[in-house]
Formats: structure tokens, C-alpha cells, sequence
């Protein structure tokens, strides 16, 4: 590699990651996902707009072939591999389980509905979707198929964080469901990958690629998963932090991914099932977690999403027909599919639809299949810019459909459900269960509930996914049968208490919340009213000063006055 092509690398490199982090804050300024500027940061970097205009320049930057050409190439693989790591380590398996059949229902649902839709349109209308490369038409329909069933559980999470809903009962069922739908998901586009493969002429029978799968697939999740919950204690206590996580995790998704890529599938799939297991234990930190998610996500993914529209002119190639009628079909199989299982499994039709609405998001995941699936020539650049549409308006569309359906006309406020007597100024608990129980009999002193039920409610709640939110504060919450209104109350840990947060802060401000079973808005509403309250760095700290609830309700009433 001469000096001229480092040099024409390292400024490629930069322009593609300033574009790409600029847009994707710009992005996220107007409420959108980042991923919407840093696709937009490759459409003006390629030939949809640059290439146009000077294309000199962009022959220089983005060379597709030479030294620079396969340097990118490898960059873009190493980095779809790592963000495929990080969705992997986002998913519970336990969480599945624990949510039970609503959640088992609405992702079977999800998956079943649009496959059978998309698979019946590939395979017996293939012109409309631009299938004219000669590729096996069964093979196209199961592509297909399975683009229209795949979800976005990254995506989806942080739309559920936006709008204060993750943590909510409607969002563990929804995150629950996502997982199982991108582990079976990948799983699907995994073998549909290996029989390309057979037909590209890959050394391995298919038989023998789709039994490596199935093989690899269990042993991760089993073996794979003892193995990694005993070691990174090992890991944890005798190496450096977080370089020796960080580098135990890197090595195991690097030959996990080699070997995946060796029987005959992509990648990634190594490494989104290397994410998995590695992500299902407890002794995975949330903080290493997060720190392992930076890593990834502000530089590797913004690179690889802007070189995506590098390769492809978005206006050249854009179909009206094809855009509408690929994003009617995704909306259409995937919200009624999802909802239709929300229902059946008990939930009110309102909810169900919000579900629908939260598990249409496609976003990252969508776009690498597509990604994957036009470097294999499974489909052309017509149809790939139309699922890269379709993704990205889904994702947009999935947090203001789901407010809309949520809607309540009054405003609830979690201040109106809290007494004086359920207000503790110092906790005396030392770890998070004890912690509950102790807002539970303060809770029981206000409002004369079942101590014994309403802990075990909340301990449970909390069991399934950890209740504490960032910048210290937890809301742990539950529901209770017979209760006729929420009830709150609040403490206050000076020395903090671990309740498992994404920035790994102890919390100190911990307010308990109980609703009713039948009343499905109410604990939505009140911890969107938590975290608006809390949300001023300046707010959290005065409260830590506050000795009596009149103190604590007075700087409540004068913040929202504010």
C-alpha cells in the first residue's frame, strides 16, 4: 500500500465520520434515529449527490476498487460484525420466558403473518419486486420473506426510551418479543444465506452448513453460555477494566464470526449469536455494556451506515411503485401480525395496536439484510433502496403512532398519588430488594395495601428487567389486583443503592409505584411524569437536600411552575 493510498484512506475515513456523527446529532436534535443523517451523510458523499456534482473528488475519497477500495470493504465488514455483537447482547433469553405467552404470541405472530405475505408476493408476483438477476426465485421469496419479518431491536428500545416507555409492562412485553423474533429472524436469514452460498459455490453441502448452523445456534446458547458466565468473573477480577472485558468480548465475536463464516453464512451471525450468549450473563456489567456500545456505535456503525449509500445512487434507483408498495406490505403483516397476537394473548385492542406499532420499527437491522443480501445478488439496487425506505420510515413513524394510541386526555402527575406517610427522606435499606419492601410498608401506611402481595409484585417486576433509569434514579412498579387507584411512594439513598442502571450510577432517588391490573394507562403515564420531573440535573440535587415530604412536594409544585 503506497503513501497515496494511506493518504486518500485516512481522509476518506475522516470526511465519512464527521458527515456521519454530524448528521446523526442533527438527526437525533429533530427526534429522529441517528442512523437517518448517517445514511444521509453516504447520499451526499456518493454518487447520488457528490458523484454528481464532482465526481473527481469522489473517485478519490471513495475509490471502489484498489488498495482504499478493499480497505473499506474489510473496515465495513469488521463493523457490521461488531454492531451485529452489540443487538445480540441486547437480547434476555430469560426475559422471553418470563413474559410468557403474550410475548411468545406476538413475536410467533410477527414472524408468521409477514413471511407467509412476503413470501407469497416473491414468489408469485417476483416482477413487481424487481426479481431479474437470475437468482433462484424460492430462494428471492425466502429473502424476502424474511426481510418482512425481521424487527429492529435496537431501534425499537430506544424508541421505547424516548417516549419513557421502555421499562414500562408494555415495553418488556415488546422488547421481549423483538428478541425472540430477531433470534429466530437471524437464525432464518442465516440458512436462507447458506443456500446462496450453495448456489455461489461454497465448499460445504448445504446439508452441512445448515447442520453447522443448528449446532453452533445450541452450543452458544447452552455451553456457550456456562462457559462465558464462569469466565468473565475470572475476566473481571484479574484484568484491567474494561480493557480485559473488552478484549475477552472482541475475541470470542471475532471467532465466532470466523467460524460462522467458514460453514457457509455471514459473519454476523457469529457474532449476533457470540452477543447473545456473552450478553445473558449477570456478570456482564450494564456499564460494560454501555461502554462496549459506545465503542461500537460512535464509530464503527456510523462508518458502515454512511458507506452503505456509497455504493448505490438513491435517485437513480428510486421506484415510487416498488418504495410504496414494499412499505405498504412491511406496515401491513407486521403491525397486524404483531397486534392480532397482542390480542389473542389478552391484551386490549388499544394496547395491542401500540405493540404492533412499536415492533414495525426495522431500522439497523433491515438495512444490514439488505446490505447482505444485494453484496450476495439476491436483489438490485431498486429494491435495496426501497427496504433502506422502508426502514428508515418505520423507525420514524413507530414512537409518534405509538403516542397517538397511548394518548390520555389528563395529564396524571405520580406527586398526586403520594403522601406524606409513604415519603422516606433516609433509607435504610442496603440493597434493592430490601429497598422495595421498604417503600412497600410505606406505601401500606398510606394506603392500606397487602405489604406481602405488593412486594412480591415489584420484587418480581424487577426480577424480569431492572427498574433503575439513568442519572440516579430507579422506579421500581408493579401491579396489584383489587387496587382501586396508583399509589407512590418515595425515598431517598444519600449513599445510593445498585439498582443495575445503564450508566452504572447508584440510585438515590427511588420511587415505588403501584397500579391497578385493569387501568394499562396509568403506569405509563406515571413514569413518563417521573422522568420529566427528574430530568434537570439541578432538580435531582435538590431533592437530595429536601428533610420532609412538604419540602419535597413544595420543590415539585415550584419546578413545574418553573
Amino acid at each position: 500500500m503506497s503513501a497515496a493510498d494511506v493518504t486518500a484512506i485516512l481522509l476518506s475515513l475522516g470526511v465519512l465520520l464527521a458527515s456521519a456523527r454530524i448528521l446523526g446529532e442533527l438527526a437525533r436534535r429533530v427526534g429522529q434515529p441517528a442512523i437517518l443523517g448517517e445514511i444521509l451523510a453516504g447520499l451526499l458523499l456518493g454518487p447520488t449527490v457528490l458523484g454528481k456534482f464532482a465526481p473527481e473528488v469522489g473517485a478519490y475519497l471513495f475509490a471502489p476498487s484498489g488498495s482504499p477500495g478493499i480497505f473499506r470493504s474489510g473496515l465495513n465488514q469488521l463493523s457490521v460484525t461488531l454492531f451485529l455483537l452489540v443487538a445480540g447482547m441486547e437480547i434476555d433469553l430469560s426475559a422471553v420466558w418470563r413474559q410468557g405467552r403474550t410475548a411468545i404470541a406476538v413475536s410467533l405472530s410477527g414472524i408468521v403473518i409477514p413471511f407467509a405475505i412476503g413470501f407469497l408476493i416473491a414468489l408469485y408476483v417476483p416482477g413487481a419486486l424487481d426479481n431479474e438477476r437470475g437468482i433462484a426465485q424460492h430462494h428471492f421469496a425466502l429473502f424476502f420473506a424474511t426481510a418482512l419479518s425481521i424487527s429492529a431491536l435496537p431501534v425499537i428500545a430506544k424508541t421505547l426510551m424516548d417516549i419513557n416507555l421502555f421499562r414500562t409492562d408494555l415495553g418488556v412485553i415488546v422488547i421481549s418479543a423483538a428478541i425472540c423474533e430477531d433470534l429466530i429472524g437471524w437464525i432464518v436469514f442465516a440458512i436462507v444465506l447458506g443456500l446462496i452460498g450453495k448456489d455461489q459455490g461454497h465448499t460445504l453441502p448445504i446439508g452441512e452448513t445448515i447442520t453447522w448452523v443448528v449446532v453452533f445456534a445450541v452450543g452458544m446458547l447452552t455451553i456457550g453460555r456456562g462457559l462465558f458466565h464462569r469466565v468473565l468473573p475470572w475476566v473481571q477480577a484479574y484484568a484491567s477494566w474494561p480493557g480485559g472485558v473488552l478484549g475477552f468480548v472482541l475475541t470470542v465475536t471475532l471467532f465466532s464470526a470466523a467460524f460462522t463464516e467458514w460453514i457457509g453464512v455471514h459473519a454476523i451471525f457469529g457474532a449476533f449469536m457470540a452477543g447473545v450468549a456473552l450478553g445473558d450473563s449477570p456478570h456482564l456489567r450494564e456499564r460494560t455494556r454501555t461502554t462496549i456500545e459506545q465503542f461500537v456505535s460512535f464509530f464503527f456503525a456510523p462508518l458502515f451506515f454512511a458507506s452503505l449509500a456509497l455504493k448505490v445512487d438513491f435517485i437513480a434507483n428510486f421506484d415510487l411503485a416498488l418504495v410504496a408498495l414494499v412499505l405498504v406490505v412491511a406496515c401491513i403483516g407486521k403491525v397486524i401480525g404483531c397486534g392480532l397476537g397482542a390480542r389473542l394473548a389478552g391484551s386490549p385492542w388499544r394496547q395491542s395496536w401500540a405493540i404492533g406499532c412499536a415492533m414495525n420499527s426495522r431500522g439497523a437491522m433491515e438495512i444490514i439484510l439488505g446490505t447482505l443480501a444485494l453484496q450476495y445478488g439476491v436483489i438490485g439496487e431498486r429494491l435495496f433502496v426501497a427496504l433502506v425506505i422502508m426502514a428508515l420510515v418505520t423507525s420514524m413513524l413507530s414512537g409518534p403512532l405509538i403516542q397517538r394510541i397511548l394518548k390520555r386526555k389528563k395529564q396524571r402527575r405520580f406527586a398526586d398519588h403520594l403522601g406524606a406517610k409513604a415519603f422516606v427522606a433516609r433509607l435504610r435499606s442496603a440493597d434493592r430488594f430490601e429497598a422495595i419492601r421498604e417503600l412497600v410498608v410505606a406505601a401500606a401506611a398510606q394506603a392500606g395495601i397487602d405489604v406481602e402481595a405488593a412486594t412480591m409484585a415489584v420484587s418480581d417486576r424487577e426480577r424480569q428487567m431492572a427498574t433503575g433509569l439513568s442519572n440516579g434514579i430507579a422506579v421500581p412498579h408493579g401491579r396489584l389486583a383489587g387496587l382501586q387507584a396508583p399509589v407512590a411512594a418515595d425515598e431517598l439513598a444519600r449513599a445510593g443503592i445498585d439498582f443495575d442502571s445503564p450508566d452504572g450510577a447508584p440510585a438515590r432517588i427511588i420511587i415505588l409505584l403501584l397500579t391497578p391490573v385493569d387501568d394499562d394507562g396509568a403506569q405509563l403515564d406515571l413514569l413518563a411524569d417521573i422522568a420529566r420531573a427528574f430530568a434537570d440535573p439541578n432538580m435531582r440535587e435538590l431533592v437530595m437536600q429536601v428533610t420532609s415530604y412538604t419540602e419535597f412536594r413544595a420543590l415539585l409544585k415550584a419546578e413545574r411552575a418553573a
